[in-house]
């Protein structure tokens, strides 16, 4: 929100510079974003009066003037400016002026001399852009300086406010908050003595009292709507960034800038029968004074009279009612519209407004008809007129409920002493009910203050008003001590330092993804869907990281990067009985070579056993069990679920063909997502006898179908127990010449070792023959 420097004094003045109110302001949570000058530094420049006007004798485009600046004798100045005439008041730069870029000395113009310059407000810095003179108001006292006449030593000032402080959307409401942090004394709005003198008004209907709990009309005869709008009201206007349409539009805009209350004025002519205020009808359409034509919702909120529709609530005006030249009376509109009812309206329809940004906020219900007698003041002092009596339709306004807040929190929270004398006072100054009883208050917050509602609320307030800057920045103390770690647990560091080790880098996504994803990668037709998304394609939560994971690695690729290893540990959510489930897991993707480039050994790209070893690494020394299983993110062939102690704790696979083509992948890419908890949950170390004997390995080398596994031949010799075996393991697979098509040869080594005596051959040949059964009982046959 912009504003001028000059109005806020105007309601309160306190003894600080434009800079030192600037930092006050933002240290107490409205940051001034910008702060600058209205105009350029120059002096000796007055307001003066054209006496005559001649013609330059040798140039047809100049002017001789006399002009009297107030300085003494009238000056002689030669001017080229089109619109100057006798009579007429401009500024005039007298001579040794410093204007932007230009200095003002006596000069001959075509022989003839001149002692100033008369300036076009493009040459006080004024406008980027001007035709002429700058003409001034008939009552500017010739020979005051410009600066002060259009009060030029003004400032600007920019609040970037947070959604919470709609109190401050007005200059009342800035100045009632700066009131309250400098404890100045706030000038109250001038008093309205305007008398009703008509008997005219109109009838109201609110259909739902709810959505609008307050709406005052108030009906105004006889006005001038071609009145002029004073020169002081637009300069007001225009340095808020509003310009000057008519003087009724005018003085609606200023009251809501000055009170922070939203008004409409409708052409009373244009209105048929009453006024209504309801929910739009199936169908119904209005052409706003944008002149855009609205397609209107069952949400949103109307004021309509008998034909329909006429202005969308809180949002803007209809075109068909609105104030024009030949407007004589007018239907005067201050109502209170529930947030609710507005918010979201603006942004479905591809525009706002001055009045839907404040409403959408809310608005202080208790200024409703003050700010509709001081916009009736300023029309009849504009534009004349008769005014009518108020109609009103009043509903259920919100409770201002009071909020309890302890002395001994308050302490505790600031980390300074605040006694109950000052909480007090700062709580009265920011114009909220305390009733005190001991060391705790009872608050009722204002009407206009809607972002109070619990104790912190108050103690924030407290702060800002006391001030940030005035908290002591004492030490922490606290009792510190050492907190357990479970051994059988490991910390999620050492997680990812454990992929770290394994070359893979950390990538973290957001939890909302694109619905297409979800489809594609997890054949999830029903996520679980965002009623309110920050973007079209992050719509939905995710029930996978792989998503995530396979967008960054198109990132990687867009900026050549040719070896990609990627992690990310994060929270999945799916839907589970009518509520939902969040679940965290790890999950990986590798792309690209196998290892980095090197003279070491030969290139190749990473392939599914790369990463079945990484999360074997992770698991370690626990034992993983790996089934071919199908999903929908996986290639057909080349995919697994991951189990441990019989339980699926995750999924393995190279990325399905039609994925890759699909995101553009010029190689497969190999995955993994595993569920956190089981990666956390280490085990307790185990002491273990090292043998002081040697280690016998023996190799079985058997035949058996295609059709089995050689991890259901592992599981079965495992099972079985045998005697002094201290590991199994797959060594060899052959398919070819020797053996029957149909058949594959798989070669286990066995190592046997006893940690109390060297194995004798009878003993070791009795284990392998016990495994040898197991094998052959399996469908397995030694080859010969």
């Amino acid at each position: 929100m912009q504003f001028s420097e000059s109005w806020l004094r105007s309601l309160v003045n306190p003894s600080l510079t434009s800079e030192e109110l600037a930092h006050l302001l933002t240290m107490a949570g409205l940051e001034v974003e910008e702060s600058r000058p209205v105009a350029a530094v120059f002096d000796h420049v007055v307001v003066a009066q054209v006496l005559s006007k001649g013609k330059h004798p040798d140039a047809d485009r100049l002017n001789i003037l006399t002009v009297n600046t107030g300085q003494g004798e009238p000056l002689t100045i030669v001017c080229g400016a089109q619109n100057v005439s006798v009579g007429m008041k401009a500024p005039c730069a007298l001579v040794g002026a410093k204007l932007p870029g230009i200095e003002i000395k006596q000069a001959k113009v075509r022989g003839v001399a001149s002692f100033g310059m008369m300036c076009s407000a493009k040459e006080l810095g004024l406008a980027d852009e001007s035709s002429g003179l700058l003409e001034l108001a008939e009552d500017a006292s010739v020979g005051q300086s410009i600066r002060e006449h259009l009060e030029l030593d003004d400032h600007l000032l920019t609040l970037k406010l947070t959604p919470n402080r709609s109190d401050c959307l007005s200059l009342y409401g800035i100045a009632r908050e700066v009131s309250a942090l400098t404890d100045t004394s706030l000038s109250p709005l001038p008093k309205t003595s305007f008398v009703q003198t008509s008997a005219k008004k109109i009838a109201v209907k609110v259909a739902v009292p709810e959505a609008c709990p307050r709406y005052v009309t108030r009906v105004i005869a006889g006005v001038n709507a071609r009145a002029s709008t004073p020169l002081w009201m637009t300069r007001r206007l225009e340095r808020c960034g509003l310009r000057s349409i008519s003087a009724i539009v005018d003085v609606t805009n200023y009251v809501l800038l000055e009170m922070g209350q939203p008004l409409h004025a409708f052409d009373l002519s244009k209105l048929n029968g009453d006024i209504e205020v309801r929910f739009a009808k199936p169908g119904e359409q209005l052409q706003v004074l944008n002149q855009q034509n609205v397609e209107l919702q069952p949400d949103m909120l109307v004021i309509a009279d008998a034909r329909g529709a006429v202005a969308l609530a809180g949002v803007m005006g209809g075109a068909a009612t609105a104030v024009d030249d030949a407007t004589t009376e007018i239907l005067l509109e201050s109502a209170f519209f529930s947030p609710s009812v507005i918010v979201g309206k603006s942004r479905r329809l591809g525009f706002g407004s001055d009045s839907s940004y404040r409403f959408e906020r809310g608005v202080d219900f208790s200024m409703t008809q003050a700010a509709l007698d001081r916009a009736t003041q300023l029309i009849i002092d504009v534009c004349g007129g008769q005014a009518g009596q108020i109609t009103e339709v009043l509903g259920q306004l919100p409770d201002r409920k009071s909020v309890t807040l302890r002395v001994a929190r308050v302490q505790r929270v600031l980390g300074m002493p605040l006694e109950s004398k000052e909480i007090s006072q700062i709580l009265s100054r920011l114009g909220m009910e305390v009733k005190q009883n001991g060391e705790v208050f009872s608050v009722t917050p204002p009407s206009y203050r809607f972002d109070i509602a619990i104790e912190e609320d108050l103690i924030e307030e407290l702060a800002r008003v006391h001030g940030y800057e005035n908290i002591p920045p004492l030490p922490p103390q606290a009792t510190m001590s050492i907190l357990p770690q479970v051994e059988a647990q490991r910390p999620l560091p050492k997680l990812r330092q454990a992929l770290v080790m394994r070359d893979y880098q950390e990538a973290i996504n957001y939890a909302f993804v694109d619905a297409a994803w979800e489809r594609d990668l997890c054949a999830n037709n029903a996520p679980i869907a965002l009623k309110n998304p920050i973007a079209s394609q992050m719509s939905v939560m995710r029930s996978s990281l792989l998503g995530g994971l396979l967008a960054s690695l198109r990132t990687n690729l867009g900026r050549k990067q040719t070896r990609v290893r990627l992690f990310e540990l994060g929270a999945c959510f799916m839907p589970v009985n009518g509520s939902y489930a969040q679940s965290e897991r790890v999950a990986g993707l590798v792309y690209g070579a196998a290892l980095s480039e090197q003279w070491g050994t030969e290139a190749r790209n990473v392939d599914f056993y790369d990463v079945k070893g990484d999360v074997e690494a992770l698991f370690a020394p626990r034992k993983l069990v790996f089934e071919a299983a199908h999903h929908p993110a996986s290639h057909p062939g080349r995919s697994a679920c991951i189990l441990l102690d019989g339980q699926v704790v995750g999924w393995l696979g190279e990325l399905h063909p039609q994925w890759q083509q699909q995101y553009d992948l010029p190689l497969s890419a190999v995955w993994f997502e595993i569920e956190q908890l089981p990666l956390l949950q280490a085990g307790m170390p185990k002491i273990t006898e090292v043998s002081r004997f040697p280690m016998v390995r023996r190799d079985i080398a058997v035949l058996v179908d295609e059709a089995i596994t050689a991890q259901s031949l592992i599981q079965a010799m495992q099972a079985e127990n045998a005697p002094n075996v201290v590991e199994l393991a797959l060594f060899d697979l052959y398919r070819g010449k020797g053996v029957t098509e149909g058949k594959k040869s798989l070669a286990f080594r066995v190592l046997l070792q006893d940690t109390q005596k060297t194995l004798t051959d009878i003993e070791i040949e009795q284990s392998l023959s016990q495994l040898v059964i197991v094998l052959q009982r399996n469908g397995a046959q030694l080859r010969e």
